[in-house]
């Protein structure tokens, strides 16, 4: 679905285990500025996207690649670890990702279920931990990750408090990209 009126897009993007969500940087640096305070680059004008996931803290904090996942992170992710926000920024991206069109009622409720994943809100601060590249920041967030909890389930909770119709339970990233072809056309 691409933007047309009112309707702006966010992006639904995928790695072999794991989905993020895309939020136009105009949308993030209005309703979720707090984060420029941290380092993130919310008004670097090759930035066109801020990039948010919520995940396992072992695994985000202690795996550079998917050949760095650990025995212990992989354990703590079935069994249950304490959950993180991955912020970062992304340039332009092509249609070959998953383009869901909101409006600006459902784009307010999905920013700020995303801002409610954050522990404290606006008042969180960073991890002190590197991120994958210069751009990401880590951040405590509510919850726990687990096998029935994980960040392809958050993507969908995050969907359907924006006011879209998704999946009921998305585990996996099959899960999601099941829920995006059968409510968005995808």
């Amino acid at each position: 679905m691409t933007a047309s009126g009112d309707t702006r897009d966010i992006v639904l993007v995928n790695g072999p285990i794991h989905y993020d969500i895309l939020i136009p940087i105009d949308i993030a640096r209005r309703d979720m500025g707090w984060l420029a305070a941290h380092g993130v680059a919310l008004d670097n004008p090759d930035v066109h996207w801020l990039l948010v996931g919520w995940g396992a803290r072992d695994f985000y904090t202690t795996t550079g690649t998917y050949a760095d996942v650990s025995a212990r992170a992989i354990w703590r992710g079935l069994t249950g670890d304490s959950a993180v926000m991955r912020i970062s920024v992304a340039g332009a991206v092509g249609s070959e990702w998953r383009h869901v069109g909101l409006d600006p009622a459902q784009m307010a409720r999905l920013t700020a279920a995303i801002s409610g994943s954050f522990a404290q809100g606006a008042a969180t601060r960073p991890l002190d931990h590197p991120g994958f590249s210069e751009f990401d920041r880590f951040f405590p967030a509510t919850g726990r990750f687990h096998l029935f909890n994980t960040c392809n389930v958050w993507v969908g909770q995050m969907m359907r408090d924006a006011g879209l119709q998704f999946g009921f339970w998305t585990p996996t990233p099959y899960a999601v990209s099941l829920s995006y072809w059968r409510f968005h056309g995808g």
